[in-house]
């Protein structure tokens, strides 16, 4: 009996899942709403009126104290644009007075948005000033200095400095005095 009971459960489960009855798992469970889309015309607005003096509004800073975010990895923004906003009475992760205020009035939705619109923003190149410091450089970022304990930037920051998705941001053509 119980193994009769076991089956004819195990037949209707089957027959439920393979649309067969009238009632389907789906019906009982319907899939959840697609996340809403970031709004990149208020994006880029946001950054025109928000950002422009420090980034530029196509995220290629003109200040070598701010970085550039054009082309950045747009999981990396939305990092740290979280961090930089106080959450629930909790302090910002990165306290910083400028960003703190900036990032306040915005919602996770809008700082996605801002984060896919200067992602989609073309990097302008960066400007070596130096050739002996260029090729120090080039040396530290392909091989590190094991005798300082120092890894090769290139093994975070991928081989060309464009970063690695929701990790390290993209280095290539950022103000060597920002970073």
């Amino acid at each position: 009996m119980i193994q009769r009971t076991l089956i004819r459960s195990l037949v209707i489960s089957l027959a439920v899942l393979a649309g067969a009855m009238p009632f389907s798992v789906a019906q009982a469970n319907p899939p959840a709403a697609a996340p809403a889309k970031p709004d990149l015309a208020k994006a880029r607005e946001t950054a025109t009126q928000m950002c422009a003096a420090c980034h530029g509004a196509d995220g290629n800073s003109a200040i070598p104290a701010n970085p550039k975010l054009a082309g950045q990895v747009p999981e990396y923004l939305h990092k740290q644009l979280r961090n930089f906003k106080s959450v629930d009475g909790k302090p910002a992760e990165r306290a910083n007075a400028v960003m703190g205020g900036m990032v306040a009035s915005l919602s996770d939705d809008d700082m996605k948005g801002l984060a896919l619109y200067y992602a989609g923003q073309k990097a302008k190149p960066g400007q070596a000033k130096n050739q002996a410091t260029v090729e120090l450089g080039q040396k530290l970022y392909r091989a590190g200095d094991s005798t300082r304990g120092l890894p090769a930037c290139a093994a975070c920051h991928g081989p060309v400095g464009a970063g690695i998705p929701a990790q390290y941001p993209r280095l290539a053509g950022q103000y060597a005095e920002y970073t």
